[in-house]
């Protein structure tokens, strides 16, 4: 959350005498809109959890190694093109598992009629 306040802080004048106070409100606005959410969307934590089984792999394991292998190109050792394609498929393996995972208690809450 705090990258979103650092940008929306900005636009605030730095001359403005106030600009402690409107970055207060920012921040007290963005933990309730969050708030909010989490109350109003039902299994939002199973929601979160898919979301981010799919985009942690995702962003930690598959793309670093894909940048890796694209920009390096034909630079790469053969030792080098194994670890990133294990490294690679260890990532796919857990983004399908976590997110058959969430997938599966998510249905499980909707078939009981489970509410938060």
């Amino acid at each position: 959350m705090s990258p979103v306040a650092m940008s929306l802080e900005e636009l605030i004048p730095s001359n403005h005498m106030k600009s402690q106070v409107y970055a207060i409100l920012i921040r007290t606005g963005l933990v309730i809109s969050t708030l909010l959410v989490a109350l109003t969307i039902p299994f939002f934590g199973l929601v979160l959890s898919l979301v981010g089984s799919l985009l942690t792999m995702l962003v930690t394991l598959i793309l670093p190694c894909l940048c890796f292998l694209r920009i390096l190109g034909r630079k790469v050792t053969r030792l080098q093109v194994a670890l990133c394609v294990i490294i690679i498929i260890v990532g796919v393996v857990s983004a399908v598992i976590g997110s058959y995972k969430a997938i599966s208690e998510i249905i499980e809450n909707l078939r009981r009629g489970k509410s938060p």
